[in-house]
């Protein structure tokens, strides 16, 4: 995020409220309150009268009167209404929030803290309380280090691990911005390598270094959309389907995905074969065939490739290779 965006959105999502609670207000006190200039407020303004909630008719957008150098709030998009939180909805956010709350450096902390307490409070102490979010202590360093080169504008070295090569790279960078995006933690940065933005999983740096060099990204680098996710598919990408066990299914979380279908359980009448309930099928994006095997193959019957043929054969193949290598020769076979 920009710093120029990051300043502002807070600064929008406080104006209503504010504006609520000072009707007839000047621009220019107004201005001062927020420690801006009049023109940056007047543009703020401007933007609020396109925000609202969906469906975007009469009462649904913010509207605002204005009555020589005062403004008045006349319509408030429902935010004078008390925020009312079903328990999944309030589960979702403490989750989000105790995310954001381990990850050192990305936000304020305190604040984070002191609205999980509030969430907690109004939904129920005990909602999301047998959710648990392990942020690993490199992930942490990692995260501080983007941190303090974001502040610094300068630049970084990190070693990534790029999962669907199966591959780790050294990497300078140029920092844009850290994300959360579907509860995982992303540096954006040009990349000097790619000559290109990319996106760097932080779990997945396994070193980051911040460098005494400045920053310098081309003033020609854009942010990625990451409103319909993080993953997009690419010319180099092939897709394999693949049914995952239930003790597989982390790889559905950790390996970009663009599909998950839940499987019904399908009880055997024998009571020893047990459940398979748990069961998925994925749509699986990869750049390396070869990969792709050696993950099937490392899951130890945890997933088989459905789609498409040709790669199912090579890994039943090399299956029968690794069986026919390890399993010692009967009587009177091989040998002298």
């Amino acid at each position: 995020m920009s710093a120029g965006l990051a300043e502002r959105l807070p600064r929008l999502l406080s104006l209503v409220p504010y504006l609520l609670a000072h009707p007839g207000v000047s621009i220019a006190v107004a201005a001062a309150d927020f420690g801006i200039g009049e023109k940056q407020l007047r543009r703020d303004l401007e933007l609020l009268w396109m925000c609202g909630l969906p469906g975007y008719g009469p009462g649904d957008l913010v509207d605002l009167s204005f009555t020589g150098d005062t403004v008045t709030v006349t319509e408030d998009a429902g935010m004078r209404r008390p925020l009312r939180l079903t328990t999944a909805e309030g589960t979702a956010l403490l989750v989000a929030l105790r995310t954001l709350g381990d990850l050192p450096g990305m936000v304020d902390t305190d604040a984070v803290r002191r609205a999980t307490a509030k969430i907690e409070r109004a939904v129920g102490g005990d909602a999301g309380g047998g959710v648990a979010v392990d942020v690993s202590p490199q992930e942490q360093a990692t995260t501080a280090a983007v941190r303090e080169a974001l502040e610094s504008r300068r630049a970084l070295r990190i070693r990534y691990y790029t999962a669907g090569r199966d591959d780790v790279t050294h990497r300078t960078v140029d920092p844009m911005r850290l994300l959360l995006v579907e509860g995982r933690g992303y540096l954006e940065a040009w990349c000097r390598r790619a000559r290109a933005v990319r996106l760097f999983r932080l779990d997945r740096v396994d070193d980051a270094a911040v460098l005494p060099e400045p920053a310098a990204a081309p003033p020609d680098a854009q942010p990625t959309d990451v409103s319909a996710g993080v993953f997009r598919a690419r010319p180099d990408h092939r897709t394999a389907v693949l049914l995952l066990e239930p003790w597989a299914r982390w790889v559905a979380e950790y390996y970009p995905v663009d599909e998950v279908v839940e499987l019904p359980s399908s009880r055997s009448a024998d009571p020893d074969a047990g459940d398979d309930s748990g069961r998925a099928r994925v749509l699986l994006r990869y750049a390396d065939p070869d990969w792709l095997v050696r993950l099937v193959l490392g899951l130890g019957g945890g997933a088989r490739v459905l789609e498409p043929s040709d790669l199912a054969a090579e890994v039943a193949r090399r299956a029968e290779e690794a069986l026919a290598a390890t399993v010692p020769a009967g009587p009177g076979e091989g040998g002298a």
